[in-house]
């Protein structure tokens, strides 16, 4: 689930967006210049590797809404600079193809995550498990559940966020986007992997008390300059970077980075906010290579320790995580990579379901038509009760690529979860993305659920404390050596 919205005036806004555009022109030509000199680098030093059955296929497609259709809070009044973006990679040679997806969009929950998995698995001719869907979490954004939105149909009510018809476009057109990019997948010969610190952006949400008990919530944009001051807290402030190469040429370039991606929202225009930006600007010193963004363990993590929700903070943030992106490419090591080194594993595992949800209660709400049921999104929790009931089991997946283990996992995961899967193998490269299927929202630590707070309220998580268990044995399973 989301923080607290922070409400924006549409037509304050366009000034200051205006402001933010002609602010980049300077901060571009550096980041050009650099990565031509990287490059140039890289061309002048190449590797060899053995002949490899390995291609790569890349898509990248408009997601955003039309102007009058829902967000997750909003209706859609007009567009912005940079719009809303699906985009992945289809990775071919290997057994089935893999294919992995992240859009700009709040959230992919229930129902609309098994028909994206599936839509983008048929057009790419493998199974459903060798995919993954990943949200970037960004809040002025659509919020795509189709069970929820079934749901209020059969009871006669609005649909509003959850109303599916522009979102299975957006499947259609990612389908056609995926099969026509197959029969130009280009070669692969290396894999890059790059890390570096991004300064002053991620900091933990939950401020604590002398008690130990969380005091305080540091939502993403925070205008309380005493929660500011609070220490960074527990966060992973590594983006890490995964390319793809044929010989000297950078083919795709992934990115994973934990926090809320919010500067500020609730503007009535879509748009990528801070990490999308970064993306773009990232994009444009490299652009021979689709760069595809996904969102770490960030469910505890924000920016609210640098941003006090100031609309020019926008550019600030994605100008720091750029340059961390930037920081990373340019300490990239590249490596021959083949077939043989390419692996993908998948756990499924049953979530259990928080105890405070009622399947009577909601089913009340529903009858009584209670508008708070289909704002606060009682419609997809309910959906998420029944399938755990009737025994739904979520995706828990591994990519590996030689040295490298790229995790992908549900929900809006506190950032400890992707500590621990760096810690438990410290010998390897270790990625995660979360935003998986949103449905569970906020999944905390077993002991966080003891320590208050909003995150792990019965508002905010569709999970119970014996989560941790779950996902960390399915984690520890996937990251195990080999035989």
């Amino acid at each position: 689930m989301c923080e607290r919205p922070r409400v924006f005036s549409p037509n304050r806004l366009s000034s200051h967006i205006i402001d933010d555009v002609k602010q980049f022109i300077a901060f571009l030509g550096a980041l050009v210049f650099g990565a031509l000199a990287v490059a140039a680098a890289e061309s002048a030093t190449p590797l060899t590797a053995k002949p490899s059955n390995l291609r790569l296929a890349t898509f990248d497609l408009d997601a955003t809404p039309p102007i009058g259709s829902f967000m997750a809070y909003d209706a859609v009044t007009n567009q912005w600079d940079l719009g809303l973006r699906a985009r992945g990679v289809v990775l071919m040679g290997a057994g089935e193809p893999i294919v992995l997806c992240a859009l700009d969009w709040i959230g992919i929950a229930n129902e609309s995550y098994d028909v994206f998995c599936a839509a983008l698995a048929h057009a790419a001719g493998t199974s459903a498990n060798q995919v993954s869907v990943h949200s970037l979490h960004q809040h002025d954004a659509p919020d795509s559940d189709f069970s929820a939105e079934r749901i209020l149909k059969e009871a006669g009510l609005g649909t509003r966020q959850y109303e599916g018809a522009f979102q299975r476009q957006v499947i259609t057109n990612l389908a056609t986007a995926v099969r026509e990019a197959l029969p130009h997948a280009a070669p692969v010969t290396h894999l890059g992997l790059g890390e570096a610190r991004v300064n002053e952006v991620a900091s933990n949400r939950r401020i604590f008390g002398p008690d130990g008990k969380v005091r305080a919530v540091r939502y993403t944009a925070c205008a309380d300059a005493s929660l500011r001051a609070e220490p960074e807290g527990t966060i992973d402030p590594v983006v890490s970077l995964v390319s793809f190469w044929n010989d000297d040429r950078p083919l795709a370039v992934l990115s994973y980075f934990a926090t809320h991606p919010q500067s500020y929202y609730r503007t009535g225009i879509p748009n990528p906010d801070f990490p999308g930006i970064a993306r773009f600007l990232r994009q444009l010193a490299v652009p021979g290579a689709l760069h595809v963004h996904f969102n770490g363990a960030g469910g505890n993590i924000g920016a609210g320790k640098y941003n006090d929700g100031s609309p020019g903070n926008r550019r600030v943030l994605a100008e720091r995580l750029a340059d961390g992106m930037r920081r990373a490419w340019e300490g990239t090591k590249r490596e021959p990579l083949t077939a043989s080194a390419v692996t993908w594993a998948v756990e499924t595992v049953a979530l259990p379901p928080s105890t405070n949800l009622s399947a009577a209660r909601l089913e009340a709400q529903l009858k009584g038509r209670e508008a708070s049921f289909v704002v606060m999104g009682g419609a997809s929790r309910l959906a998420w009760l029944r399938r755990c009931q009737a025994g739904h089991r979520v995706p828990v997946a591994c990519l590996g690529l030689g040295r490298a283990r790229i995790l992908h996992m549900p929900g809006e995961l506190f950032v400890e979860y992707q500590l621990a899967a760096k810690a438990a193998r410290p010998d390897l490269f270790v990625a995660m993305a979360a935003y998986g299927d949103y449905a569970p929202w906020y999944i905390g630590t077993a002991i966080a659920y003891d320590e208050g707070g909003y995150e792990t309220s019965p508002s905010a998580s569709n999970v119970a404390p014996a989560v941790e268990e779950v996902l960390m044995g399915a984690i520890k399973k996937l990251l195990r050596p080999n035989p």
